[in-house]
């Protein structure tokens, strides 16, 4: 039997960046004296697992929750973290190193989509180049399409039992809903109503559709402030689609409709590090 292997830190990165997940990436940029690694080692770090090594000992395991106390915080972009392998770390080697730690935040927003029939298609087409990540819900046997497999921070799952499947979203999720039958649109939005916790709902249909739907969601116990929060027909608060409800049509309304719903987190600065921190790198160390 032959053993797997562990992923390695530039694997875990590429797959995480198309996932588009929280990571962060650690670097040892600077080493003097005796120390575990040389620089360039790298590791990759997420909330609930590591790839590859700097070394081991408490060193690494500082590292680690420093970059875990980053993703927590949400502090997005570069930070340097200064190791004495005989101080701070409490190790024998007696060595000083730097880490320099790039916090990726990943997706900013998620967005669940609920069918994949010709408008469920052209949304995550549309998709495709938007900093989200796309949960795709279809209870229907081989209902993805097999481009499916390659689009980044797309996931694509058969959910035969709709309400597990809501169960099983993020908080704060976008959620459309646009599923071949009207029952399991009716089930879906049932559902994430009753979670509360959803960024934003939209269904798709007509507006006697919505009217039939609302009825039924109030016998259910859906009070009229939760009912307002759902968008039917999607794609009417950026414009409708002018008479036009081809699926590209469509989708693309709905997207546009959901672009400042979702918007832009604050992010932190990007141009890299402060230069005072630098300087010391650039000195030598006494060990």
């Amino acid at each position: 039997m032959t053993a797997t292997r562990p992923e390695s830190w530039h694997a875990a990165l590429h797959r995480l960046q198309g996932e588009g997940r929280p990571h962060v990436l650690a670097t040892q940029v600077t080493s003097a004296g005796s120390t575990p690694r040389e620089p360039g080692a790298r590791m990759v770090i997420t909330e609930d697992a590591v790839y590859d090594t700097l070394g081991g000992g408490t060193f690494e395991w500082q590292t680690i929750e420093a970059a875990r106390q980053r993703l927590t915080d949400g502090q997005a972009g570069m930070s340097l973290e200064a190791f004495s392998l005989g101080g701070r770390s409490g190790q024998c080697c007696g060595g000083f190193v730097n880490v320099l730690l790039e916090v990726f935040p990943g997706s900013h927003a998620t967005l669940a989509l609920f069918g994949a029939g010709h408008v469920g298609r052209e949304i995550v087409r549309l998709a495709e180049p938007l900093p989200w990540r796309v949960l795709w819900h279809d209870s229907r046997e081989g209902a993805f399409p097999d481009w499916a497999a390659n689009q980044p921070r797309l996931e694509c799952h058969p959910a035969p039992d709709s309400q597990n499947a809501v169960a099983a979203l993020p908080a704060g999720s976008h959620a459309l809903v646009l599923t071949h039958d009207h029952g399991e649109d009716r089930t879906l939005i049932d559902a994430l109503l009753a979670r509360g916790d959803m960024a934003s709902i939209g269904l798709i249909g007509s507006k006697s559709k919505w009217a039939s739907f609302r009825s039924r969601l109030a016998d259910a116990g859906h009070d009229a402030t939760a009912l307002a929060t759902v968008r039917c027909p999607i794609g009417t608060a950026a414009g409708g689609t002018g008479g036009d409800k081809t699926p590209y049509a469509i989708a693309l309304a709905a997207v546009a409709e959901l672009l400042p719903l979702v918007g832009q987190e604050e992010r932190a600065d990007q141009r890299g590090l402060d230069p005072a921190d630098l300087r010391p790198l650039f000195k030598p160390h006494a060990i």
